[in-house]
């Protein structure tokens, strides 16, 4: 993924969040707190290139709501959670 748009369309469409996605980062962290069935294990292959096509303070906003997610399943005691990968 080269830019923040490509990352929002890629998840969209991989976790199905529908047509009324607004394809910004507080939609994202709508959709990744609350509304997508855990258990789920996003893995971001080639996640440097993507952090340099990006830049670094756009790949590290997208990177903060993933681990803040990953923080609300562990303080909420989710049995089934979501989880991140750079690759």
């Amino acid at each position: 993924m080269s830019s923040e748009a490509d990352l929002h369309r890629e998840l969209a469409r991989l976790l199905d969040f529908g047509p009324f996605y607004s394809a910004n980062l507080d939609a994202l962290w709508d959709r990744l707190s609350t509304d997508v069935e855990r258990p789920v294990h996003l893995l971001w292959t080639e996640s440097g290139t993507s952090r340099a096509a990006m830049g670094p303070q756009s790949f590290e906003r997208v990177e903060r709501i993933l681990q803040e997610t990953v923080e609300q399943d562990a303080a909420w005691k989710l049995k089934e959670r979501f989880t991140y990968e750079l690759a």
